[in-house]
């Protein structure tokens, strides 16, 4: 019988080592982009210049204006497992740097051509040396700042290299990393430039107006155009950044940018938190547009959960998530039509159609407009609603006065009502169009909604209990939380070590299935520590009631009735959607039609 031949255990190369680790640090040409990118933002950099020929695989370099490194410190920049940014395990637990492992440069030297040249400010000149073994750092012309190039990715490493798609792909992937990196540190100036072309050249935004300058640039004018500005703090937490109008969605998560920090995370609690504040807003299966950054203690998140850096964990993530759901669920409750009116998610582009469309479309629907005034064609804006107000009786009395527009409301005043279907109004901007069951259909939903919270939710006790085998953890947290299920309109009570048991239900829920509905509860509370599951359902069906209850079409309303639904639009929240995420109202401003009809052209 042959003897089994034991294997031996060795200590691996340096070099081995390296090619190892950057396994995982390098998975493509994005992937070094990032890790020098990131380094260069917490050198300080003002300015950060990235360069890439053939996708990143036969270039990739990186310059800086930042911080830069001591020519004595060349060679350890180079070596692995040495940071300037971490000392000790304190330091470890209050990262602050988007870097900090010390194994980029060395990982990304050993499956490439990579060598690294920098300045500090007082130096003399720069110094420049190969991530080579025995290199020694040679005088080198650059300026103040950090320059790392990177030439032929993978060259020694045919396994890895075969594996990388096109030059066209790899390079999407760098743009897409560049933008994320541009947005989440916004007053820092980028420059992008693909075999020898400038693709984007962007300068500090240091204010607000900047900030979505920038936006518009890398993620289009309709984004930036539909984008409500969020600010809000408590505690130690802070929120900032922008949310998209529920109305400008996505048929996938790919404008959706968030940073704890100004580190780029992805997060399974921070996407349900996110999908929790949209979901009364928004078609089911569409996606909502944000750029939103936390800022928080650093010992209260941990950094170093996965090799990129993509993920993090948070020390109490029950109150992450409800601090994000309050946040941007009550800045989609606040958004009036005073604030949506100039946006180009609500605003119909003149691009969209043509003179000759319209006016074909006007002769093959017969525009019959109900209860169409009879006075003259007023002037200005101030009689136009002074007749207006005249034609409802009121009492209102706007003076010809150059402040007088202030007070015409967001919505402006009813002119007619077509097809049954749409009110047409005016205001200061030009027009707007009303989907008049839609908006009636959101402002009784609110009104239900506000009624059942502000009233005792009525039990219907079970005839007969019903009795659920849960794991032990979900039947403890049933017992930790019998105050939030009866504050819910549900008596459950623990029963053993893995069986729980329901005996009261809301009465609005009496057909729903109660024992699914328990367990997709305690899911949730397993998994973010919470759940809007119940809440949820019961919108659901108020939804469904409210849709019945609602105005319905071909219905012909008196102008009273349609300038009352008007003002019922402007002071109801999430006015400017309906349950099922559809626009309520389009605004078509003056200077749009005049396009449309080219006017003054």
């Amino acid at each position: 019988m042959e003897a089994t031949l034991v294997p031996r255990i060795q200590t691996l190369t340096p070099h081995l080592v390296n090619q190892i680790a950057a396994g995982e640090v390098v998975e493509r040409p994005s992937s070094v982009v990032k890790e020098l990118v990131e380094n260069s933002l917490d050198s300080g950099a003002n300015n950060i210049v990235v360069e890439v020929e053939a996708g990143g695989i036969r270039l990739i370099r990186v310059t800086d204006d930042g911080c830069g490194i001591d020519s004595d410190q060349l060679v350890a920049a180079v070596a692995r497992h040495t940071t300037s940014k971490i000392r000790s395990l304190q330091d470890l637990e209050q990262i602050d740097s988007l870097g900090f492992r010390g194994e980029a440069l060395p990982s990304i030297a050993s499956v490439s051509r990579l060598s690294l040249g920098s300045r500090t400010p007082d130096a003399e000149h720069a110094w420049r040396i190969s991530a080579r073994e025995d290199a020694e750092p040679v005088p080198d012309s650059s300026p103040p700042g950090t320059r790392v190039e990177v030439r032929e990715l993978f060259y020694n490493v045919p396994a890895r290299k075969k594996f990388l798609r096109t030059e066209q792909t790899e390079y999407k992937h760098i743009e897409t990393l560049f933008k994320t990196l541009a947005i989440s540190h916004p007053a820092v100036g980028f420059k992008l430039v693909h075999n020898q072309k400038v693709i984007y050249q962007l300068r500090p935004a240091l204010d607000s107006t900047d900030h979505r300058a920038r936006l518009s640039t890398l993620c289009g004018k309709a984004f930036a155009g539909s984008l409500i500005e969020i600010g809000v703090g408590t505690g130690e937490l802070r929120l900032s950044g922008w949310v998209a109008l529920p109305t400008f969605n996505r048929s996938q998560a790919d404008m959706q940018y968030f940073f704890v920090n100004q580190r780029v995370i992805k997060d399974k609690l921070v996407s349900h938190a996110v999908r929790q504040a949209y979901q009364d807003v928004m078609f089911h299966g569409r996606h909502p547009a944000f750029v939103l950054s936390l800022e928080m203690d650093p010992r209260q998140v941990d950094v170093n959960v996965h090799p990129q850096k993509h993920e993090v964990r948070f020390r109490n993530s029950r109150q992450i998530h409800d601090f994000l759901y309050r946040s941007l669920h009550q800045a989609l409750a606040v958004v009036q039509p005073a604030e949506q009116q100039n946006s180009p998610a609500f605003a119909m582009d003149a691009t969209d159609t043509d003179a000759g469309t319209l006016s074909q479309y006007s002769q093959q629907s017969g525009l019959g407009f109900a209860h169409y005034s009879s006075f003259q064609r007023p002037a200005n804006i101030a009689e136009k609603s002074a007749a207006y107000a005249s034609l409802l009786g009121s009492e209102r009395k706007i003076p010809d006065a150059p402040g007088a527009t202030r007070e015409i409301p967001p919505l402006g005043f009813a002119i007619a009502q077509l097809k049954g279907i749409y009110i047409l109004a005016e205001n200061t901007d030009g027009m707007v169009v009303v989907d008049m069951h839609a908006a009636h259909e959101r402002i009784v939903y609110e009104r239900m909604k506000q009624n059942a919270a502000e009233e005792d939710v009525i039990k219907q006790p079970l005839l007969v209990p019903l009795s659920l085998s849960v794991s032990q953890a979900e039947a403890n947290l049933v017992e930790e939380n019998e105050a939030l299920f009866e504050h819910l309109g549900f008596v459950v009570e623990r029963l053993g070590l893995e069986q729980v048991r329901i005996k009261a239900i809301p009465a609005l829920l009496k057909n729903a299935d109660t024992g699914q509905l328990i367990r997709d509860v305690l899911a949730d509370l397993v998994e973010y520590g919470r759940s809007d599951r119940i809440e949820q359902y019961e919108n659901e069906l108020l939804s469904t009631m409210a849709c019945h209850a609602s105005v319905r079409a071909n219905r012909l309303l008196s102008i009273d009735e349609m300038n009352a639904l008007l003002r019922d639009i402007e002071q109801t929240e999430r006015s400017g959607q309906c349950n099922h995420g559809r626009p309520t109202w389009k605004q078509l401003s003056l200077d749009a039609l005049d396009k449309l009809f080219k006017r003054g052209q």
